[in-house]
Order: C-alpha cells, then sequence, then structure tokens
C-alpha cells in the first residue's frame, strides 16, 4: 500500500511559538518553569526511587487494572497514537484477509471538531479518513449511532479524545462503553486518547483519578505523562489493549523511536510518587479552572461552556473569527490556538496550562485584546 505523510498544519504552526509568545494560552499542560531546563524536573527532585523490580509496565498494568501484558510504553502519546493505529489497520487488514481482494482503504473515523494529528496519522499510513460529527449545539456530545451511520465496509477504526480536545468534555466510562460498542457492531475498534481524562477533581476511581475506557472490550486507549503529570520532556506515553494489539503494534515499535532509559527511570519514580504529584496537579487544575471560568463569566463577548474541572476550552467571539482573535493576540505577545485547526474557522481554543500566576498575567493581557476589539 502506498503511503505519504500529509502535511500537519496544526503542529508546524504551534511549533516554538509558546517560546516566542510573551503569553502562553496555548499549552493544556499543568507545568510549571521549574520543571523546565533541567535533566531532573524539579517535581521529581528528592523523591525516592521505586524497588528495582518495580517496572514501569508493572506500575501502568496496576494502575490500570488490567495484565502486563495489556501495557506497550512508548517514546510520548504521539508515538502511541502512531503505533495504534498501525496496529489497528494492520488488526484489520488480517481480519479481512481471504475475504476480499478490493483494493478499497481501510476507513478510519475520526471525531469532529477534532484534534488534527489524528486525521493526519491514518492518511499518513495508507488509510482512508471520514469524519463523524460531534455537534456543537449539543455540547459536544458523543453519539454513538453517528459512528454506525458514517461506517463503511472498509470501517477499521474510530478515534475520539477524552477529555475532547478542544472542548474540554469529559464522557463517563458509560458513554465509551456504548461507542465502542457501536464500533464492534459496524465492524471495527475505538481508540480513545486519554492524555486529558485525568482533568478532574476531586479525583474519582479511574486511572491518575480520572476515566478511562481502558479494559473495555474492542477498546484501545493512549495516555502519557505529559499533561496531568506536566513531565512532558520525559516523552513518555503507553498503549492499553489486549495482547494481540499491544504484540502488534511492539513489533511495529522496531520502526519507531525507542523510550531513553533516563525518562523510564525517571517515569517511574513519578508513578512511585503518585499521591503527592497528583494532589499537586489538582490544585493546579482547580486554581486554572476557576481562573478561566471568571475570564470567560467577564467577558459577555465570548461564547463557549467551560466544563467543570476543565484548563482549556473552545470558545467564539460575538464579532471577530477565530483568526482575528488569534492574530490581535498575538499582536500583543498573547498566544491563543485558531479553531481552523479543529474544524472551526469561527472559534479558537485557549488552555491554562502554566503556573496560576502566569495565567493572571496572561489573561490580564488577553483582557486587553478582547477589550480593544470589542471598543
Amino acid at each position: 500500500m502506498t503511503t505519504a505523510f500529509p502535511e500537519i498544519p496544526y503542529l508546524e504552526w504551534i511549533t516554538d511559538r509558546a517560546d516566542e509568545a510573551t503569553y502562553d494560552l496555548a499549552s493544556s499542560d499543568l507545568r510549571s518553569a521549574d520543571d523546565e531546563g533541567g535533566v531532573v524536573p524539579s517535581t521529581l527532585a528528592d523523591r525516592p526511587d521505586p524497588e528495582d523490580d518495580e517496572t514501569l509496565v508493572r506500575q501502568l498494568a496496576r494502575t490500570y487494572d488490567v495484565p502486563e501484558s495489556w501495557v506497550l510504553v512508548t517514546a510520548g502519546a504521539s508515538s502511541a497514537n502512531v503505533l495504534a493505529t498501525c496496529a489497528l489497520l494492520d488488526d484489520s487488514d488480517h481480519d479481512a484477509a481471504g475475504e476480499d481482494d478490493s483494493d478499497e482503504k481501510p476507513q478510519v473515523l475520526v471525531e469532529k471538531p477534532g484534534y488534527q494529528p489524528l486525521c493526519a496519522i491514518p492518511e499518513a499510513v495508507g488509510a482512508r479518513v471520514d469524519r463523524f460529527v460531534r455537534p456543537p449545539e449539543y455540547d459536544f456530545d458523543i453519539e454513538p449511532r453517528r459512528i454506525g451511520a458514517a461506517a463503511s465496509d472498509s470501517f477499521s477504526h474510530a478515534v475520539v479524545t477524552n477529555r475532547h480536545n478542544p472542548s474540554g468534555r469529559l464522557a463517563s466510562r458509560d458513554e465509551l462503553a456504548e461507542l465502542a460498542l457501536a464500533a464492534s457492531d459496524a465492524g471495527g475498534r475505538l481508540l480513545v486518547d486519554e492524555v486529558y481524562a485525568p482533568y478532574i477533581d476531586p479525583a474519582r476511581d479511574g486511572p491518575f483519578g480520572g476515566v478511562s475506557a481502558a479494559g473495555l472490550p474492542n477498546v484501545v486507549t493512549v495516555g502519557s505523562l505529559t499533561k496531568f503529570y506536566g513531565l512532558g520532556n520525559l516523552r513518555i506515553g503507553w498503549i492499553i489493549a489486549d495482547p494481540a494489539i499491544i504484540d502488534r503494534a511492539r513489533s511495529i515499535s522496531l520502526y519507531a523511536p525507542s523510550v531513553a532509559g533516563p525518562s523510564r527511570t525517571l517515569a517511574r519514580r513519578a508513578l512511585h510518587n503518585s499521591a503527592e504529584i497528583e494532589t499537586r496537579a489538582r490544585t493546579h487544575l482547580s486554581k486554572n479552572h476557576e481562573r478561566l471560568a471568571a475570564f470567560v463569566g467577564d467577558h459577555p463577548s465570548l461564547s463557549g461552556r467551560i466544563h467543570a474541572g476543565g484548563t482549556f476550552a473552545f470558545l467564539s467571539h460575538d464579532e471577530h473569527d477565530g483568526d482575528e482573535i488569534v492574530d490581535a493576540a498575538w499582536d500583543a505577545g498573547v498566544l491563543v490556538v485558531p479553531g481552523r485547526f479543529f474544524d472551526d474557522d469561527d472559534s479558537f481554543r485557549i488552555a491554562l496550562g502554566g503556573a496560576p500566576d502566569e495565567m493572571d498575567a496572561a489573561l490580564d493581557a488577553f483582557g486587553d485584546v478582547l477589550d480593544a476589539l470589542t471598543n
């Protein structure tokens, strides 16, 4: 099968902008300035390590309450999504072997609006990407019937994010189970990118105190230490899936970047000290959620819901489209993301990932931009 690697405009646009901006309202990982620049992030400095036999795979398996054979550690969530996609497409190809000599490309259904790389990855490895809608007028709800309506005979799998990127809506495990059943009825599987799933306060009973589809029949999930733990420089992600998918993804991973030994060691330390780190992250999360909700409430020109516990949202302005808002903000040194990268030219995504006092200054600057546009 011939493959091509399409451009990913969002990633090309965002690269280096956070470093150039005076105020970053685009980055969504819960990080602090102290965690940048050092070999050992300050979050992990002076914390104890687990016993030598406590592997990262074992820690993650215990976190997700699955066998170790269901876990594959990857070089970040982006790598996890690539490997999971390839394994799912390969699995669907094997399922079809001998049944049909058609050259029709396997179909991958991706939520709309959605995170652009999740469309680019399956296209890059030879799939046909179609979309199913999460309607903004219904608060970006996930409706299982839309999977069956959009699936073709070559359907491989559907892709969703939870929390939904860009809106921040959080689906329950029951909702995800219904979506997985719809994908199964259509002849495929469900891939859930869960990097934002722990963005909940107070914590729940799921992995990292969040919601997860891991362990549900017919489901593959992806997670990482980048967002909630704020440890993006480690480049640690993972796939949780049944052993057939994990084994295929592990074989494919020989073509991908390997996981660095020091990163694996520091990730083990992070999970060993998870209670303290997650408590700190939830304090950070709640403060930034309150700031974002208050900011939107104070600016009647903005429309869009701030979901409970969310620190990012998909907003629109009464008088200006997404690019006009983004351009005016950039002129003032404020970075927000245009909605065109999430299938909606009229909107923009704002995210509060940095330290709360930094976010106060950033929101003040962005508020001045909105006031100038409105007056």
